[in-house]
């Protein structure tokens, strides 16, 4: 039987305290307006976020997966366009690709980091290939660089998935600034998170802005003149207005959540002759760590399942993410892929385990979780 939980895997009391009355604040002044459809504070949030994001447009959307289906259909993916992503991603991901009609090609990652592996991305470039989609996971975005030059190569568009790294940095830009556009998802849990589902995509294109706006909102760029096939899905007043108060306390948030990946590396550093290792940090203060994410390797005495069991005993929350690659999921099989197709992915799959990670975590709650996993494999 499990302790009483000592150390949450995340706090989200922590930040909402300290704001409680400017929270409560902006949901008043909506309902004293009653725009709670595409109102004030969504026009205001779409553009605070944009222009934190370095960008000139966000659209807001009712989820991260609506972003990407959106924000992929507004640039031009449609039907019979090849679009490559990474096969170690939350399946939304995968699902907002599908849902242009366009054909996911996936491809494995860096073990170190777990992020795409460009070089295997070029390889699966083909004729019919129109966009990359790199997943930014855990907080940690994709070099800039490395992406431009492969799109540029190619003629590919970049369409970044960023719903794990709102405002992470890394050689000069800012998650969402590198190429077409970029999906954000403001799920409760994620660096800048709302009271619900909500989601964002960030462009400098004024064309894909204004068609996004079109999409979200049934097709109608003005009231009932229907000019494409849209849905509805529209980022509500109330959450923008949650998400601009939070806003501005994003980057110390981010700051303590990356001084908290510092202080799990030092701290971890004597296990890795055990087998614990860390995913790689290679971009230094732009990694905004929405996960710290270790991996249990096979030089560790026990699995990742019991060290997880082991931990929660003594009262520390873990995670994974995730336990199941995309091209295994049992949904997705008619993708044509097969186990031993992407070795990295499927081993990260097997032995990753993400610890407690939020703003204000303490120092001493992260040396209570590692002295619980040295504890463990003594």
């Amino acid at each position: 039987m499990s302790s009483p939980t000592t150390v949450p895997f995340v706090d989200l009391q922590i930040i909402h305290q300290p704001i409680q009355t400017d929270l409560e604040q902006a949901i008043a002044s909506v309902i004293a307006r009653g725009d709670f459809i595409l109102g004030q504070a969504v026009t205001e949030f779409e553009s605070d976020f944009a222009a934190a994001c370095g960008t000139n447009y966000g659209i807001g959307v009712a989820c991260g997966t609506d972003a990407i289906a959106l924000g992929l259909k507004a640039g031009g993916i449609q039907p019979g366009d090849e679009v490559i992503l990474p096969a170690n991603t939350f399946i939304a991901t995968l699902i907002g690709v599908q849902r242009t009609g366009a054909t996911p090609i996936l491809v494995d990652c860096d073990r170190r980091t777990a992020l795409i592996d460009l070089e295997a991305a070029e390889t699966a470039i083909t004729p019919k290939t129109r966009a990359l989609v790199p997943v930014h996971l855990y907080g940690q975005m994709v070099s800039p660089s490395k992406l431009r030059h492969l799109a540029e190569k190619y003629n590919l568009i970049i369409f970044e998935d960023a719903a794990q790294s709102h405002l992470a940095a890394a050689e000069g830009y800012r998650a969402g600034s590198i190429g077409m556009g970029a999906a954000f998802s403001f799920y409760p849990s994620k660096n800048l998170g709302g009271f619900g589902d909500g989601g964002m995509v960030v462009t400098s294109s004024r064309e894909v802005a204004e068609k996004m706006r079109t999409l979200r909102n049934y097709g109608a760029p003005k009231k009932y003149l229907h000019t494409e096939v849209g849905t509805n899905s529209r980022l509500d007043t109330l959450q923008a207005a949650i998400l601009k108060t939070k806003l501005p306390h994003l980057p110390e948030w981010n700051q303590l959540r990356n001084q908290a990946g510092e202080k799990y590396d030092a701290a971890l550093a004597p296990l890795e002759s055990k087998g614990i290792v860390p995913m790689l940090n290679y971009s230094s203060t732009g990694h905004v760590y929405h996960l710290y994410v270790i991996q249990v390797t096979n030089d560790c005495p026990i699995d990742r399942n019991i060290l997880q069991a082991q931990l929660n005993d003594r009262g520390i929350q873990t995670g994974i993410h995730y336990p199941i690659p995309c091209h295994l999921q049992p949904g997705y099989q008619n993708l044509g892929y097969h186990q031993g197709e992407f070795p990295q992915a499927e081993m990260l799959c097997e032995q990753i385990l993400s610890l407690p990670m939020y703003p204000g975590i303490g120092e001493s709650q992260i040396e209570q979780v590692v002295k619980a996993i040295a504890s463990v494999l003594s």
